[in-house]
């Protein structure tokens, strides 16, 4: 009987079917998870290998390699002429796939055709057009707005400000994790001191409203909530500039109290550029540009530039001494030499 049994047991087991292997793109989203890229970095990855396995008919990229890859971003760059960050982007997408995804290293691309990247310089708002942005915002979308001129800070990183991150007593801000995943502080502006206390004030309500609903949760970086599963629900991790309404997590479906949309802002600059008459086409980047440019005008030094930029090599930070010397430390035009 337990000879049978076994034999039976056996039989089932090669008659079950094997677990169905994760398609490639959901593949692709778990590593991507895994390795805690952003939401952003991700729908952009996954979109640009949609790209990729559609413009070759649909092939499985394990069945194609380096030529395959060198062929789609040469057409990127020839017959659609994208910008060479686009073209990048689709290089870094596709080296992720193959690498973490597929388990395939790749050659060095040698065959590509680049996509050259123009040296622009920033565009920069002097300190009277920035008065007159500032002058046409109010509300908590023109503290932002301020935020991001006074500190020099990325939009992103406003609007991820929690509420542990403001140190009123050393009057500094930290922003933790930002781009490249490092860590920095800036100062706090003494002008936005009372507004931001006033923000906070306004934000606590918020949190408590939420703690009688039973709805007070927020995300933490790289799943701190298994570490600390009370974090979410406690008043120093919550954002300061959150939304008014509860979403949904897009990742893990949680209903939850995410922090305002980075849209909302960047609609409410281009109004403020707009009503100021401002002919530029300046972004909430360009307060960032502004804030650097204005320091250098100031006399600080580019260390120190740098250094409140986040930048990881000086030369990312000089191309504003390019903007300072075309201003008011400019040459003199042989036109206004000339004697009238």
């Amino acid at each position: 009987m337990t000879q049978l049994t076994e034999a039976n047991a056996t039989a089932q087991q090669d008659t079950e079917p094997a677990p169905i292997k994760p398609r490639l793109l959901d593949q692709m989203r778990q590593v991507i998870r895994v390795k805690h890229y952003s939401l952003r970095t991700e729908k952009t990855y996954i979109a640009l290998v949609v790209r990729f396995i559609r413009w070759h008919n649909l092939r499985h990229p394990a069945d194609m390699g380096s030529a395959e890859i060198e062929a789609f971003l040469s057409m990127l760059a020839n017959q659609r002429d994208v910008a060479a960050s686009t073209q990048n982007q689709a290089l870094a997408a596709l080296l992720f796939l193959y690498k973490h995804v597929l388990g395939i290293d790749l050659p060095w691309l040698d065959g590509i055709t680049r996509a050259k990247k123009p040296a622009r310089l920033p565009v920069v708002l002097s300190q009277g057009e920035v008065a007159a942005v500032l002058g046409h915002t109010k509300g908590v979308n023109g503290l932002i707005i301020r935020l991001l001129y006074g500190t020099g800070m990325r939009l992103m990183e406003s609007l991820r400000l929690r509420v542990k991150d403001i140190e009123f007593a050393s009057n500094i801000i930290m922003l933790r994790d930002g781009k490249g995943g490092k860590d920095r502080v800036v100062p706090l502006p003494a002008a936005l001191a009372q507004s931001l206390r006033a923000q906070l004030a306004a934000r606590r309500q918020m949190h408590d409203v939420d703690l009688a609903r039973g709805m007070v949760d927020v995300e933490l970086p790289h799943a701190l909530w298994r570490k600390y599963p009370n974090a979410p629900k406690e008043w120093a991790w919550q954002y300061v500039f959150a939304a008014a309404n509860y979403s949904t997590d897009p990742r893990t479906g949680v209903i939850r109290r995410h922090h305002i949309h980075e849209k909302t802002i960047q609609r409410a600059m281009r109004a403020a550029v707009v009503a100021a008459g401002i002919q530029k086409p300046a972004s909430c980047h360009t307060l960032r540009h502004s804030f650097a440019t204005h320091l250098l005008e100031a006399g600080s030094d580019i260390r120190t530039v740098q250094e409140l930029l986040g930048h990881s090599d000086v030369s990312t930070t000089m191309i504003y001494t390019h903007v300072v010397k075309r201003g008011a430390a400019g040459a003199i035009s042989p036109l206004d030499r000339l004697a009238t």
